[in-house]
């Protein structure tokens, strides 16, 4: 009869056989050299000897991937089915697909980009021909995946991967819905089915509350984050320009290449422009991009055939460059969680990389203005049920967006959390109510709120700490072992200059003041107000508007920075700067019209008559024009609606062509230059040039000072 110390040394002899087979594994997925740490080895002990469920929080570089790959490996030879892996991002699907193939396991992904694909996959799947099914999260929440495809995935699945599990919790920076779904699969999984979870940016709340949705008893194992190719610094500048300047002429000592990050679109764009007039090869990268740019892009800078992709947080989780030289930030992340995250795709496989801030006065004020991740109020939540109830059968989300007043973005998040909550269901056609009792727990969505709001003081405090950086960033992710670094401007005394040549600053100036943004006319009506509006389909060709113009975006940091304080609600209404009119007229002078204007008509403002009715007269003015009236506001000031249908209605009624103004644009005998002071939803100028064209005016010709985005 065996002994325990028998039983124990035949235990010990497996596991030093498995580790040196784990060990083989890593050297063909990452060299000869590679060796696994500890906590790795402890991680793949769990998952193919305990067939537990663990959480990995380790630092970025540190090889979390690798774990799941060599476990794989591992559990696949022991007769295991396969691998799937819940993926945020296809740039990371592409990394870690090619990081298999090196490693002789066969991976392949199921995701939007790739349906015409799908039949082929599950046949190989099928067949036992795929070590890794790499699925987005989004996919999870479509009703043919989830009904057909999830329950025969979770039934035959050897290993279930949640790569960036932080999303998974609404705790943290960067919670996503579609993660959600997660705890449905998580809960049918067979017994015995062992799931990892890996993040690089989870403090102790969010590391707590992933592994409570893990379910049963996960096994956390957390590592020390420090960096130490790091070099941190913050460097504070008066105005956007300056900073611009700043890289301009300094981006030369920054380390091979890198990523210059933007809280906008619009900055993304404006900083590439302004280092590409600098002679810089830069590219621009945003979730706007062409796919097939983003990818040119993200190959260009692993050639190093760019000095730096200027990116928004499109390009995040996933994109792996070991020798990446430098991160700056043109704009303060909302969180030092997010930014600690962004920041660690530096210095990978390089001794030193420089990451510098450069904070803007108007970060708060685009914190703000993309603050809408909030859940919704009770009221909101329950008459959004309320109409799912009343329909008797599925409504889609543009249905449902004439009767709740929520952006399309903020109405699908809802619907994803009530759909993980039991309150919904997302079926063919739409969403339906499940008729199950559903409690608004507004204690807890006030307590993420104010997470939210203490993060973003938190990312404040980090510009204005003298200790070290890298230890503010470490203890905010609550890791045990922050302490510090002795490589951060403030630990080391060694400060990037604050300051920039008068010729700089000039230069990006122009380049950030450069007016003109082109506006796309409305092209479809709303499907949901085809009963109550009697309009539907395409716009037609004669009732639409010409491409318009506006000064700037409200999301930019040149014109942006003005706009956003002459158009805040608390604004007095006041005229139009000679600096901000002179460059109205820049836009005027540089629009390539079919033909020239024949008259101005403004849009009657009731909160700001001086600023859009002066402007209008001084254009007709200067441009000789005649200046033939305004739109009259009817009605009782409607409260602002957040979704296209909802706002849509609301200008429908409100607008009247007085007829005199009619008589006088029609008589004008060409295009009529029509004058706001900003495009939201595009349906207040849409309204006006159909009222315009029906009154016989040829073409309409849209001019704001200011688009949102």
């Amino acid at each position: 009869m065996a002994t325990d110390e028998t039983v124990l040394a035949d235990d010990s002899q497996r596991d030093d056989s498995l580790r040196d087979e784990a060990e083989a594994c890593l050297r063909a997925l990452a060299g000869e050299h590679a060796r696994l740490r500890d906590d790795q080895w402890t991680a793949i002990h769990a998952l193919v000897v305990e067939r537990r469920r663990a959480l990995v929080v380790q630092r970025t570089g540190w090889g979390k991937s690798a774990v799941y790959f060599v476990a794989t490996r591992l559990l696949r030879r022991r007769g295991a089915g396969p691998t799937v892996i819940v993926s945020p991002l296809l740039a990371l699907m592409r990394n870690q697909i090619e990081a298999a193939d090196r490693a002789g396991i066969h991976a392949r992904t199921i995701n939007s980009a790739n349906t015409e694909d799908w039949e082929q996959v599950f046949a190989e799947v099928e067949a036992g021909a795929v070590d890794v099914l790499l699925v987005s999260p989004e996919r999870l929440n479509n009703p043919d995946f989830r009904d057909l495809v999830l329950p025969k995935l979770a039934a035959g699945a050897g290993l279930v991967v949640v790569d960036e599990a932080h999303c998974i919790s609404d705790w943290g920076h960067d919670f996503r819905p579609d993660y959600r779904r997660l705890r449905t699969l998580l809960a049918d999984l067979p017994p015995g089915v062992p799931v990892l979870a890996t993040t690089a940016t989870a403090n102790a709340r969010v590391t707590d509350d992933v592994a409570e949705q893990l379910s049963g008893e996960a096994l956390v194992l957390r590592g020390p984050l420090e960096r130490e190719s790091l070099r941190l610094a913050v460097v504070k500048l008066p105005a956007a320009e300056m900073r611009v300047a700043w890289l301009g002429e300094h981006i030369d000592r920054l380390p091979g290449s890198g990523i210059i990050y933007t809280l906008t679109v619009a900055a993304a764009h404006e900083i590439a422009g302004y280092l590409r007039e600098r002679g810089y090869e830069v590219a621009a990268y945003s979730g706007q991009t062409d796919p097939a740019e983003r990818l040119q892009a993200e190959q260009d800078l692993h050639d190093n055939k760019l000095k730096a992709l200027v990116a928004t947080s499109a390009l995040g989780m996933g994109f792996d460059k070991p020798d990446l030289g430098f991160i700056v930030h043109v704009g303060a992340p909302q969180s030092p969680v997010a930014y600690y995250q962004q920041i660690g795709r530096a210095g990978r496989g390089v001794e030193r990389a420089e990451v510098v801030l450069l904070p803007g006065l108007e970060d708060r004020d685009i914190w703000a203005y993309f603050a809408g991740l909030a859940f919704p109020p009770e009221p909101v939540v329950r008459a959004t049920l309320d109409a799912l109830e009343a329909a008797g059968r599925p409504l889609s989300t543009g249905a449902l967006e004439p009767r709740v007043d929520l952006s399309r973005g903020r109405l699908e998040m809802m619907l994803k959390v009530l759909d993980v909550d039991g309150a919904v269901r997302r079926v063919k056609g739409g969403w339906t109510a499940t008729g199950e009792p559903w409690a608004y727990d507004r204690e807890r969505y006030e307590r993420v709120a104010a997470e939210r709001t203490r993060e973003q003081q938190a990312m404040l405090d980090y510009l204005d700490t003298t200790g070290c950086r890298e230890e503010f960033l470490r203890r905010r992710l609550d890791d045990p072992a922050a302490a510090p670094c002795g490589r951060c401007d403030n630990c080391t005394g060694e400060h990037w200059p604050a300051d920039v040549s008068d010729a700089g600053a000039a230069q990006a100036r122009d380049r950030l003041r450069r007016p003109g943004v082109d506006v796309a006319p409305r092209k479809m009506w709303p499907t949901a107000v085809k009963d109550d509006l009697g309009v539907s389909g395409r716009i037609g060709p004669d009732v639409v508007a010409e491409p318009g113009r506006a000064l700037g975006r409200l999301t930019d940091i040149g014109w942006g920075n003005r706009l956003r304080e002459i158009l805040a609600d608390h604004a007095p209404d006041t005229e139009a700067s000679a600096e901000m009119f002179d460059a109205v007229v820049k836009v005027l002078t540089a629009w390539d019209w079919a033909e020239r204007p024949a008259g101005v008509v403004s849009v009657g403002s009731r909160t700001r008559p001086r600023l859009v009715g002066g402007l209008a007269r001084r254009i007709a003015e200067i441009g000789r024009l005649p200046y033939l009236g305004e739109f009259v506001p009817l009605g009782e000031p409607a409260p602002r609606r957040h979704n296209s249908a909802q706002r849509l209605r609301s200008v429908w009624h409100s607008l009247a062509l007085p007829d005199d103004v009619a008589e006088a644009a029609r008589a004008a005998g060409g295009p009529i230059l029509l004058v706001d002071d900003r495009i939201e939803t595009g349906w207040t100028v849409t309204v006006a040039t159909r009222q315009l064209r029906q009154a016989g005016v040829p073409a309409v010709l849209p001019l704001v000072l200011a688009v949102i985005n």
